[in-house]
């Protein structure tokens, strides 16, 4: 498995529903000392994942931490997402996203964030006014 690009692009973002490809994609993501992020298949819905964990050097500032939590409220009220989604603030999973090409868009929104540029967050979540 290639290195991912920092932040990651939707197209690049790893497929994980295999137990094997999330071993490879996390292991990836330790060697880079990066953000862990991925999608996976769960039936017919997709999940969005961010780990932080395996990026111990990195910090999350509070503005992106900020802007992740209300996107993931924001979600979790429009129904986008499953209530048990988690906002962090170290694991971050968006459950029960209702395709791949959408799984993939938050997922690189998320690692995004995580490392400071918001801006495919905003375009990906809009804030409510």
């Amino acid at each position: 498995m290639q290195p991912l690009p920092i932040p990651c692009p939707a197209e690049l973002i790893p497929d994980a529903t295999s137990v094997d490809d999330f071993n490879a994609a996390y292991w990836q993501a330790k060697q880079q000392h990066a953000v862990f992020v991925a999608v996976e298949r769960q039936g017919p819905r997709w999940t969005a994942k961010a780990d932080a964990l395996t990026a111990p050097q990195h910090s999350i500032d509070s503005l992106a931490y900020d802007a992740v939590r209300e996107a993931v409220i924001h979600l979790i009220r429009s129904r986008q997402i499953r209530p048990d989604s988690s906002a962090g603030p170290v694991y971050f999973v968006l459950h029960d996203v209702d395709s791949e090409p959408r799984a993939r868009e938050l997922a690189a929104a998320l690692h995004a964030a995580l490392y400071g540029d918001l801006e495919l967050l905003a375009r990906a979540v809009p804030p409510t006014p």
